[in-house]
C-alpha cells in the first residue's frame, strides 16, 4: 500500500467512523444516560465488530453468504427487528443516574455482534475492501483491519463523550423525554437507506 494510499486510508477510516449512524446515535445516548466510562465497553466492542467484519469480507467468506437471497432477506428482518427495539429502549431511558436496575450500557459482545446488523458498518467494510484491500491481499487486509481499528476506537469516542456532556441538562424530565426520542428516531430513520434496496 503506497503512502498515499495509506493517507487515503486513514481518512476514510475516520469520516465512515466519526460521521452520524447507528452507532454513533447509540453512543451519543449511552454517554448521556450512562456516563462516559460505563459506555467504554460499548465503545470497545464497536472497533472489535468493525475488525472482525472487516476480516470476513475480506477473506471473502460474508460475500458467500450474502449472495444467498434468503440470508440477505432474514439478515434485513433481523436488523429491522433488533434497531427497533434497541430505538424503543433509547426511547424509554430513565433520567441519567436514576435507579433503573434492568437498565445498562451494551457491553463489548453486544456491541460487537451489531455491526453485523448495523447497514452503515457493511457499507462501511464494503467500501473499505473495494477501495483499499480488492486484490485479497493478505497484507493489504491486515493493514486495512489496523487502519480502521486504531481509527476508530477515538473517532466514536467523540459521540460518547458528547452524551456526557449533556447528561446534567438531560436531568430535566422534559428535556430528556425529547432527546431520547430524537435518539430513537434518528437510529430509525438509519434503516431508510438499507429498506430502500431491493432484497431479491
Amino acid at each position: 500500500m503506497t503512502y498515499q494510499m495509506l493517507i487515503g486510508l486513514i481518512l476514510y477510516a475516520f469520516v465512515t467512523s466519526a460521521t452520524p449512524g447507528p452507532n454513533n446515535v447509540m453512543l451519543l445516548a449511552s454517554g448521556a444516560n450512562f456516563g462516559f466510562r460505563r459506555t467504554v465497553p460499548h465503545m470497545i466492542g464497536i472497533s472489535i465488530g468493525c475488525a472482525v467484519m472487516l476480516t470476513t469480507l475480506g477473506l471473502g467468506v460474508a460475500a458467500l453468504l450474502a449472495d444467498v437471497p434468503r440470508v440477505r432477506l432474514a439478515t434485513k428482518f433481523l436488523t429491522v427487528a433488533y434497531m427497533g427495539w434497541l430505538a424503543w429502549k433509547i426511547a424509554h431511558a430513565a433520567a441519567p443516574g436514576a435507579a433503573n436496575g434492568r437498565a445498562r450500557p451494551m457491553n463489548v459482545l453486544e456491541a460487537a455482534a451489531f455491526q453485523w446488523v448495523n447497514p452503515k458498518a457493511w457499507a462501511m467494510a464494503v467500501g473499505a475492501i473495494s477501495g483499499y484491500a480488492p486484490t485479497g491481499s493478505t497484507q493489504a487486509l491486515s493493514v486495512l483491519v489496523v487502519v480502521f481499528s486504531a481509527v476508530n476506537l477515538p473517532s466514536v469516542a467523540i459521540w460518547a463523550y458528547a452524551g456526557e456532556a449533556l447528561r446534567h441538562w438531560l436531568m430535566d424530565d422534559r428535556r430528556r423525554r425529547t432527546f431520547n426520542w430524537t435518539m430513537a428516531v434518528l437510529l430509525v430513520i438509519s434503516l431508510v437507506p438499507m429498506l430502500a434496496v431491493r432484497t431479491v
